[in-house]
């Protein structure tokens, strides 16, 4: 085998391990999953994508100034694709349960520039803007999020509409700042 195929089998195994360590956890009791990753953690203590799973099992323990450092990690040393997408969701939401609003804000605003097309972040970006006092702007994210991923018949007529309403909604909350709506 030469190094890649090794490194290529190391990082299937990796996977493999998290994702049955994943499937059997029980939010209600994050301990064991918790003391699980610990151990890969321990074992693979640079991974980016250990440190991420680390951290978002903190999170769904409720320990946010825990998961937070673990995504801070993980992000320093380098995710991709849709871990990427993911830890910046779950990163800029436990920023603003921390009370981190404007951090939150950056996070989501970076996210929603190398996703653009992400529903989820968009969803969580608003609920941060609601957080830091800028209902208008989350609603108008909410809208333009409505007209461009949801199709319905009766809804068709009324983006126009829809569109019109955000950009309004927008400006209400008069920082200049569309709130990622894509919109000025």
């Amino acid at each position: 085998m030469t190094g890649g195929s090794v490194q290529a089998g190391a990082e299937a195994e990796l996977e493999a391990e998290l994702r049955e360590l994943l499937s059997v956890r029980n939010r209600e009791d994050m301990a064991p999953t918790i003391a699980a990753l610990l151990e890969v953690h321990h074992r693979h203590p640079g991974n980016p994508r250990v440190l991420y799973e680390v951290g978002g099992a903190y999170d769904t323990a409720g320990e946010e100034e825990t998961a937070a450092g673990f995504y801070e990690q993980a992000l320093a040393l380098g995710l991709e694709g849709d871990v990427l997408r993911r830890c910046y969701l779950q990163y800029g939401s436990t920023l603003r349960l921390l009370g981190r609003t404007e951090e939150s804000l950056a996070v989501f605003a970076g996210a929603r520039r190398a996703f653009p097309g992400s529903v989820s972040l968009g969803v969580f970006e608003a609920l941060s803007l609601h957080a830091a006092g800028k209902a208008n702007t989350a609603l108008a994210g909410l809208l333009v999020l409505l007209a461009e991923n949801v199709s319905s018949e009766d809804l068709e007529r009324y983006l126009p509409a829809l569109h019109g309403n955000a950009d309004y909604l927008a400006s209400l909350d008069g920082d200049g700042d569309d709130g990622g709506t894509g919109r000025a």
